[in-house]
Order: structure tokens, then C-alpha cells, then sequence
């Protein structure tokens, strides 16, 4: 939790201070992506996804999860994007950091910051 919690420290920091945003976009955007490739390798998907031995479900697990990679990936880059010009470009970093909340939410549920070991 302690990942998690530095991280929404500096999504507040960054929303306040546009020098601060293309540092967060850059954190956030590569955590999440190690978030989710952790659970893409070490975790299965929870008996909700494995219903009835269907493995539709386990197929949306997994392609969510890469696409959390690449939007973390892209988030990263516009965040190197936006250090050449942090004032000028500080709504479209706010806009691609407002739009990473939703990924950060589904890989913190699904236990992407957890410290436990894998099973």
C-alpha cells in the first residue's frame, strides 16, 4: 500500500504544480504497467473469471490487463512529452493523468500492489 499511496501523493501534487506532472505521469504510467504485467505472470484469474470452466472470461482478464501495460507505456511517454514544455502541454498531461485513474483502480482490486506472494 505504500506504492500506492506515493502514487496518489503525487497525482495530488501534480494537479497543483505543473512541474510536478510529467514526474507523475512517468511514475504512474510505469507502475501501473509493472503492476499489471505482475498479475498477467504470477497471478491467475479469480473463480469469477473461471465460470463453469468457460475460458471467455479468462481471455478479458488478460487482454484487460495488457491493455493496462500499454496505456501505462503510452502514459509514460506523453509524460516525457510533456517535461519539454510542462506549462503548455500541462492540459493534455492532466487529461492522460485523469484518464489513469481508472486503470490504477482496476489493477489495485485485483491486487497488483500487493506485497503477498504469488500463488
Amino acid at each position: 500500500m505504500d506504492v500506492l499511496s506515493k502514487m496518489t501523493r503525487a497525482i495530488s501534487d501534480a494537479l497543483k504544480d505543473p512541474e510536478k506532472l510529467p514526474g507523475a505521469l512517468i511514475l504512474c504510467g510505469v507502475l501501473e504497467a509493472a503492476a499489471a504485467l505482475s498479475l498477467v505472470f504470477f497471478r491467475e484469474p479469480g473463480a469469477a473469471f473461471l465460470h463453469h470452466g468457460e475460458k471467455a472470461l479468462s481471455y478479458v482478464y488478460y487482454a484487460a490487463l495488457i491493455a493496462i501495460v500499454v496505456f501505462g507505456l503510452a502514459e509514460a511517454a506523453v509524460g516525457f512529452w510533456v517535461s519539454g514544455d510542462p506549462a503548455g502541454r500541462r492540459v493534455v498531461g492532466k487529461v492522460v493523468m485523469g484518464f489513469s485513474i481508472l486503470p490504477l483502480i482496476i489493477v489495485a482490486g485485483l491486487g497488483g500492489f500487493s506485497s503477498a506472494a504469488p500463488k
